[in-house]
């Protein structure tokens, strides 16, 4: 199979779909790869480090997209992206859709066969193989930034995320208790915080119970223990996820005007639309702003700020399920593998995963072997 990499052109965003080490695997498989050349430059990946894995370096994206059966990035398509993809052509990307109409008609309008990463379901249905590392390294960095933040100088409270001894920590509210969810609750609490984390699952509470041994105050989630708690912290984290579906909005606006001012939010979930009523996206050349006196931090490609990092994981997720794409062809796989399946995004003009399609409002086609050219 033919497979292309493009650079991306999202703000500040130096991940790259296949690192040269993800590219000699497929090469060994017998596919051809072109990578834009510098596509891997902002992590330290060389045009010569892709050659020497075996790939065509080319000079557009406009080659890429135009030569490659299947095209492998990180993040959505932008506009200027949408234009190149072709009828057929395997997209393998993050989409996020429910809270883009614009991507999704875009993405229908081609034709092409949009897989994205993030609603790949693990065996049985359980988990996210392919969010998961990103989610890793957003709730990681969520209590990161909400610690930097913190910081007078930028408008904070002024206080400490993990205090001195004589003066109490931060309080650190965590929305959700997935992957995003515990892994920001693990470093605040590595941090010393105090933490306390909302759950809905009673299976889930019961693990993050089990984990934390009273590091962390683990609370079943209602709206009346939400607009207690927002009240009492210094860092709100949302981490709430529907797999494809925009996110519930969980702090409303008029909770806002019951918290600290100078207290900070973070807003994992804002690709797919944001958990709380005031988030918008932000970038990181301006991650944050305020609203009564609140901080939001609301950046749409979280783990762009560490790429390098974030590139890597991401790989090590991707590259099987390439490589089976690139050995199989998407409908042999997809056929067989029904949490691959569910992947399955856009297919020839049809939006083909449910709760994409209820979030958008649009109609959409369940079985794959009705999608023709």
């Amino acid at each position: 199979m033919r497979i292309g990499v493009p650079k991306e052109i999202k703000s500040q965003e130096h991940r790259v779909g296949l690192v040269p080490a993800s590219v000699r695997e497929l090469v060994d498989h017998g596919h051809t790869v072109s990578i834009e050349t510098q596509a891997g430059a902002g992590i330290g990946f060389s045009d010569s480090n892709y050659k020497q894995a075996g790939a065509k370096i080319v000079k557009t994206a406009a080659e890429i997209f135009d030569k490659s059966e299947m095209v492998i990035k990180v993040k959505e398509p932008q506009p200027q992206e949408y234009k190149m993809l072709s009828e057929g052509q395997i997209l393998f990307t993050y989409l996020h859709l429910a809270p883009d109409p614009e991507q999704a008609k875009a993405l229908v309008k081609s034709k092409c066969v949009a897989i994205a990463y993030e609603t790949v379901t693990g065996k049985g249905g359980k988990g996210l193989p392919l969010l998961a590392p990103m989610s890793e390294v957003a709730g990681r960095l969520s209590t990161q930034m909400g610690a930097h933040y913190l910081q007078k100088h930028l408008k904070g409270l002024g206080r400490l995320i993990g205090g001195v001894p004589g003066v109490e920590p931060a309080n650190v509210l965590v929305l959700g208790g997935g992957v995003a969810g515990f892994n920001a609750a693990r470093m605040a609490v590595g941090m010393e915080a105090n933490v306390t984390l909302l759950e809905r699952s009673p299976d889930r509470m019961r693990e993050l119970d089990d984990y934390f041994a009273g590091r962390a105050q683990i609370l079943y989630s209602t709206n009346d223990a939400i607009a207690k708690y927002v009240q009492e912290a210094d860092i709100v984290i949302g981490a709430v996820l529907i797999p494809g579906a925009s996110a519930p909005r969980l702090v409303t606006r008029p909770m806002l005007k019951t918290m600290k001012k100078g207290a900070i939010l973070v807003d994992i979930a804002i690709d797919q639309g944001g958990c709380f009523e005031t988030s918008k996206p932000t970038t990181h050349e301006n991650p944050v702003y305020e609203v009564d006196g609140i901080t939001h931090y609301c950046v749409a490609n979280m783990p762009g700020a560490v790429p390098l990092t974030s590139a890597l994981a991401l790989n090590n997720a991707v590259l099987p399920y390439a490589i089976r794409l690139a050995n199989q062809g998407w409908r042999k796989v997809l056929a067989e593998d029904a949490d691959f399946r569910n992947g399955l995004n856009v297919c020839f003009g049809k939006i083909t995963h449910k709760d994409v399609a209820q979030a958008l409002k649009m109609d959409y086609i369940e079985n794959p072997s009705e999608m023709t050219a």
